[in-house]
Order: C-alpha cells, then structure tokens, then sequence
C-alpha cells in the first residue's frame, strides 16, 4: 500500500526537498510538433508520496500584464516517492503522437515559446505578478519561468522553446531556483505515474501468466566488439537476474544472464536504463526486459570517451520471480587484466577493431561491461573526491608508490590495473590514496566519464587506513635559499577564510616557510565574476596576512596584471603567477616598465647577467603564450649573489584524448603548444646563460607536462638546466594524481651550475580526499654559485664553518 503523505509547503524561495515542476511542453499540435497537446510534468524527488488534492497547477503568458491573469488546472491523487505526475493542458490541431494518459487534464492554451507555470498548494488563482511577489506566496511550491517569459520565474528564464522542443530538469531532478541552470531545452519527454511514455503504452498492460525470453539475450545484445550489434534495435523479454540497482542520477539496474555463450568476448550483464521512470525490482528478482538497445557516450557524442550498452527506455519490465540467487561475481586477481593498455590503432577508433581480452585491458574491461565483478583489497591509488569516486589498483605490484599509489612513468606504462570505483548501492568511504577495502568489493562494471571502466560497488570490503599522513620538509639553513612552487587552485577573495587559512598554514609549517614562494592561479579582486577587474592585490593581501597569522614571515609580493580574458583559466578570473618573497631573507632587484606585454631582456650589467626590467614577462607576444599564462622572471639576491628565478604555469591539457577511450593511442594536442611555450622559455634561459655561464637560474611552476614529455625534454636538452623530479627514484616521481595515476605536473629546474641543493616533494593534498588544492608543492632549498668554481668551494666551506659554530 502506498501511503500519501501531505508535506509542509514551502516558498518557492527555497529549493523543493520533494514535489516540483519537471518539464514545461506549450507547443502541442502546433504547426511542426509531433505530440498534439500541451503538458506540464511534475515529478517528485522525496523519499515519501506527495498528496496533491486540491493543488494546482497555473500558467501566467509570458509578458505578464496588470490585466494579465493566472489560469488553473486542478489536480488530485499523489505523486510517488522517485515518481512522475501528467498534466495534459489544450490540444492543437497538429501533431500525430498522443500523449500516455495523463494524471490530471486541463484545457490551458500554453504559448509554445515562453511563459510562466506554477505549482500551487491551492486552487485559488494567484495574484503575483511579480518574481518577488510569487516568491513572497506560501502557496507556490514550485515555479518556472521557460522561454521568452520576462517577469515572473526563478532567477533567469530557461532557454526559448519552440513547437518541437520543451525545457525539462536533469535526471537528478537540479533546483538551485535559477530556471536557465535547472533546465534543459530538448525533445519533450512525458512520463505518466506509470512509467508510460507516448507510443510506449503500459510498461505491462497485460502481463503474461507464464512469460517467456524472447529470442535475444544479453551476450547477442553486447555482441563481440565495443558496439552492440542491435544498436537501435527494439527488444523483446531479455531475460536476467537483478544484481544492483541505482535510484539516483542515471536511473536504472543491472542484469545478468547465468546462461553464459563460452565467447570470452561477450558479456553476460548489461544496464537498463530508466532515466526517471520509477522501477520497483531488487537484486534477485529475474526479469524479463523489453526496450531499445542504445550506446551511451559518456559526455556527449562528439567527446572521445567509448560507449556504454544499454537498455534505454524500457518499455516493459516483468519481474518473473523473486528472491533467486545473484550471479557470483568473477573474481579480478592481480593477473586478470592483461599488463598491455589498448590496442593500437594508429590514433584512429577502436570501435571497430575485434576484442582481445586476453591481450589488452581495455579489451579485457569491455568483454565484462554490465557483469558482477570482485576485487578483494583494493588499495585507492586516487583519492575518493566529492562525487563519491575514486580509484583502485586491480595490480597491487604495479609501479607502487611507497605510500600507496601507483605511479605514471611514461606514455607506454599507463597502469592497466587502475579501475575507478563509485557508489551504485553502497556509498565509498572518504578514503586517502593508499587505504584498503580489506576483504571482497563487488560491483557492476560500467563506463563513465572521466575515468572510464568502472566498478559501480554493491558492496565493500573492510574500510582500512593506509596511515599517510601530510610530509613536511626540514627547515633551510642560513646559506641555503629556498624556493617553492605552489599552485593553490584558483584563489580568490571570496573562497571561504578556511582555504586561505590551511594554505597558509602549510606554507609555514610544511614547507617551513620558504625565501621564495613561486604561486600559481592566482585569481583577480573578484574571482570568476566577470567583470573586467584584472587587479589581484586583494587575493594576494589575504593570503600574505593568513601566512603571517600562522606565524610565517610577512611576505611581500611581485606580480603582473594580465590583460582581461587573455590568459586562460577560469572565465573571469584572470589567473596568473605570482612571486611572494621574505625580505628578511632575500632581496627582489625592482626594475620598472614591466607590464603584461612588455617582453623583458637579458641584459649585461657589469660582465653579468641582468634583467631590463623586474618583474617581467617571459616573450609575451609569442604565439605559444596565447590563452596562456605569461611567464613572469624576476630577479633576487641571496647573500649578495644574483639569482634569476622564472614563475610559470604552461597550457593546460583540455582537448586531449582520453587515455582510456575509442582513439588509440589517445592524441596529445595540447602538447604542442607546450612545446612552443618550452622552446621559448629555453631560450630565455640560453640568453641568460650566454652572457653569464655561472648565472643561477631556477624555472618553477605548473608546467601542465610529465617530465618525460617533448615539453620538459626540450627544456633540459644538452644539460642547460637540470629537471629535479628526475634526480629522485622513479617510484617517487609525482606531485598530482589523476584518474589514479600519479604523476607530474609541477616542476623545479635549476641551471647546471648550481651543484649543491636539497628537492622534494611535499605530500599534503594530491594522495587526500580532503584537500586544500589538487596540487603537491614542492621546495628546493640552494646554495647559489659566485659563478666562479673555485671560489664557490672556499665560500662554501667558510658558511658550512661559521654554521656550525653559531650552532656551538
């Protein structure tokens, strides 16, 4: 028995915890569409039925006027906990498809192309005219402003509606009270409180007394390759056991077949997809399911990610016995998934290429979509992030990091054994990379976005701790210079306190602190509001005074505005880099007439190197900076020597391919223009050192680039400049992680002649889940050269005595 329950309204100020307006469709049997009536869809996103006696429903046209008046529809019954409810309003002349039968009717003309529908906890017709007026109304429990409508909706209308097109709300039912976020214009898509779809008739109007399979089962509907052979294709009773089921975002459950074809190529599971048509099974029932067979492509059909097979739209779902056992999920070992990653297919799509599980791991991945699948302690290799994923490693022995990770070392070592992790029934625990699920985690297996190949978990291991904790580096001595590289991820005044403040404590107390602070996105006065503010003294002001509070130096800073828009980054924010130095500890050499396209030159100052201005921007008309951040030199002296260090923040990696998608291998576009910004930073440093062989250069920063990419091999080609990351042990080479590989992104160079230093990289945010940035900084601490070897070496050995004695 369903029991209605009449919850409290609220205005339509707050966002609805439960009953609220679905899709708004005014272009019924107008000239063009295809559907002959006007609908309003409700839907109801609570956990309990929503009673609707004596609601309404109400329009109000577009341009409302003081003569304008609301017209109603009223409605009764209730609207199911996860259900839809259909209101059909007037009827066109056009059209040939009928809509399924409604929940309520009405004889509303809605305008095809804008207007205002309400969701009222009355039938009286209302009064406002107004947003602020409706909104004022603790009658109105939803209200949607769609198309050209100008005065009453929730903060912007939705986009324009014409005769064949409706706004609707994402499968997650979005309301933020904003019309134009929530909404989305597309074909109209009405659902009744059966689940019945127009064309589609009762999910089973008539059920059988004895059903029957049809004559397609899953393995035909998977087929042997990436592409369901049936693509598009009705199909009849394809019989399975439930295995898990999803009630939120893409709706739907999972099937298997315990009658298995012996093609290691096709799978025996696959995903029916629901969207928002409530289904009533649970893991056990066997079930015959009729539909369409359709690939989905996670972010969209022009993106590179590969598909996933479904059964979308089912149009009848028959539960033929319940309580039966679940499929027994495949077990994966650490030798399950072949070690090669995909098959080459010269860049162009896998799609068509036959599957090969036993050579390739995206083959092996595929021959399994839709299956129960096991892993027993799994260990994260990728922090769980706020969506409720994260990544596991099916090869615990595969270039294992030592605290837990699994680490990236070059184009041909993607790491096969990575395999994303997200909830379908049981929610995964906020865990660090290098934590275990102790035991057996089972799941479906999927594809998603972002990621790819995934274990849609129904049940976990034992959650257990892998015990990392934050690093923190060792103080610099008084001969050393330290220098750090930070790139504390969109910074803006109007981040919460809390963010300025935990970077600021661990620029003091993990990173002790450092001469000089190389920090990258850096936003502007106001953040992404974009508004032509370039000026960030603002940001850079509350940083300094949090590093102060936490008992660090008070810092002073150098950077350069950019020009609006010109510099890639969050629209509006005009991200830079920025240098934060200790004057107490170093001095910075100010020279005017830096600006941001104002290209500094090296210079001979007295048989040395100099700049001609400081702060100033690396070749800033070059081509390669463009969207891009300008690099920014700038010129310090440490104990009365000079040393020239170079903020940079290279192109991000937008556009590439994805590692674990339909082109083999993935192309890599965005490193060409990191290629062009490295040949021209190298020849800046190759200026330097033309005039001053002895000159102490240090480049850091987010160069968006691995360090076994053209972009940093053209940087250290011939030795100019020595690379750090690669004077540690491979397995310790990262600073990022990214779809559970650990890699480099950030980096500190520092020219050959400078002989004496101590690097590492400081662990405090990329490995948790709860992080202050996405990016590990890093510190070197230098002695720097006199220029001249010999006299480095008496130099050095006088510092190293009067260090020890001031420690006597």
């Amino acid at each position: 028995m369903t029991l209605a329950v009449a919850l409290p309204v609220t205005a339509n100020a707050a966002p609805s915890p439960d009953a609220l307006i679905a899709e708004v469709y005014g272009g019924g049997g107008n000239s063009g569409a295809t559907l002959t009536q006007d609908f309003v869809e409700l839907a109801n996103k609570g956990a309990a039925a929503v009673a609707v006696d004596g609601w309404s429903v109400q329009y109000l046209p577009a341009s409302a006027s003081a003569a304008s008046t609301w017209q109603t529809t009223p409605l009764a019954g209730s609207i199911a906990a996860g259900g839809r409810f259909l209101v059909g309003e007037a009827k066109g002349t056009g059209g040939t498809v009928e809509l399924p039968t409604t929940d309520a009717t009405g004889t509303i003309a809605m305008s095809g192309t804008g207007g205002t529908i309400a969701l009222v906890s009355g039938t009286t017709a209302l009064t406002c005219k107004t947003a602020a007026a409706c909104a004022a109304d603790p009658s109105v429990k939803d209200l949607v402003g769609y198309g050209t409508a100008t005065v009453v909706r929730e903060g912007t209308a939705t986009g324009n509606l014409a005769n064949t097109t409706s706004a609707a709300r994402g499968s997650a039912l979005p309301d933020t009270d904003d019309n134009a976020a929530d909404f989305t214009v597309g074909a109209p898509t009405p659902v009744n409180s059966k689940g019945q779809t127009p064309g589609g008739g009762d999910p089973d109007p008539d059920p059988d007394p004895d059903p029957v399979p049809g004559d397609k089962r899953i393995h035909d509907i998977q087929g042997s390759g990436r592409v369901s052979p049936l693509v598009g294709q009705q199909v009849a009773s394809v019989p399975g056991v439930v295995t898990g089921t999803r009630a939120s975002g893409d709706r739907g459950f999972w099937i298997q077949d315990a009658q298995v074809d012996g093609d290691a190529r096709t799978s025996e599971g696959i995903f029916v997809y629901t969207n928002a048509v409530p289904f009533t099974v649970v893991p056990g029932d066997s079930v015959l399911v009729s539909g369409t067979v359709a690939e989905y492509r996670p972010g969209g059909d022009t993106g590179t990610n590969q598909t996933l097979t479904e059964i979308a739209t089912p149009t009848r779902i028959t539960v033929v016995s319940q309580g039966n056992p679940v499929p027994a999920p495949e077990v994966i070992t650490p030798t399950s998934i072949p070690e090669a990653y995909a098959p080459d297919a010269g860049g162009a799509t896998i799609e068509t290429v036959p599957l090969d599980p036993a050579k390739y791991a995206l083959d092996f991945l595929e021959s399994r979509e839709g299956q129960l699948l096991q892993v027993d302690d799994a260990r994260f290799t990728g922090p769980v992030n706020e969506f409720g994923e994260g990544f596991i490693t099916t090869k615990p022995r595969q270039n294992p990091a030592a605290r837990g990770g699994t680490v990236y070392l070059g184009y041909d070592k993607p790491n096969s054994g990575r395999l994303k992790v997200k909830a379908g029934s049981a929610a995964l625990p906020k865990a660090n990379v290098g934590d275990v699920l102790k035991g057996a985690t089972v799941g479906a297996l999927e594809y998603t976005n972002f990621g790819g190949y995934t274990l849609a978990t129904n049940s976990l291991g034992t959650y257990t701790s892998g015990g990392i904790t934050p690093e923190v580096v060792a103080g610099q001595r008084q001969s050393e210079l330290s220098v750090a590289t930070y790139n504390v991820e969109n910074l803006a005044p109007g981040n919460p306190q809390a963010k300025f403040d935990r970077l600021a404590g661990a620029v003091v107390s993990n990173l002790k602190s450092p001469d000089v602070l190389v920090l990258e996105e850096i936003q502007d006065n106001n953040g992404a509001t974009d508004d032509g503010t370039v000026a960030a003294d603002v940001t850079l002001a509350k940083f300094v005074d949090a590093i102060a509070t936490a008992g660090g130096p008070r810092y002073q800073w150098r950077q350069i505005d950019p020009g609006n828009k010109t510099d890639g980054g969050e629209p509006g924010g005009n991200i830079r880099v920025a240098f934060l130095f200790n004057p107490a500890r170093v001095s910075f050499v100010d020279k005017p007439g830096g600006d941001a396209t104002t290209p500094v030159a090296v210079v001979k100052d007295r048989g040395r190197a100099a700049l001609s201005v400081s702060p100033g921007r690396v070749d800033p008309a070059n081509p390669a900076w463009n969207s891009s951040r300008k690099p920014l030199a700038g010129q310090f002296t440490f104990r009365g020597r000079t040393v020239f260090v170079v903020a940079n923040h290279f192109n991000s990696k937008g556009g590439d391919q994805a590692m674990h998608g339909r082109f083999q291998p993935p192309a890599r576009s965005s490193e060409v223009q990191r290629l062009a910004q490295a040949t021209s930073l190298r020849a800046f440093v190759d200026q330097v050192q033309a005039i001053d062989k002895g000159a102490n250069v240090v480049l850091a920063g987010d160069i968006n680039d691995y360090q076994f990419s053209p972009a940093l091999q053209k940087l250290t080609a011939g030795g100019a400049v020595v690379d750090l990351i690669e004077t540690l042990p491979p397995l310790e080479r990262y600073s990022y992680v990214f779809e559970g590989n650990a890699q480099v992104l950030d980096h500190l160079l520092i020219s050959k002649n400078i002989k004496r230093y101590n690097y590492d990289v400081v662990h405090i945010n990329a490995e948790f889940a709860d992080q202050a940035s996405d990016h590990d900084p890093q510190v070197v601490k230098v002695r720097p050269s006199t220029g001249h070897a010999v006299v480095d070496e008496v130099l050095f050995l006088v510092e190293d005595l009067l260090e020890r004695l001031h420690q006597v």
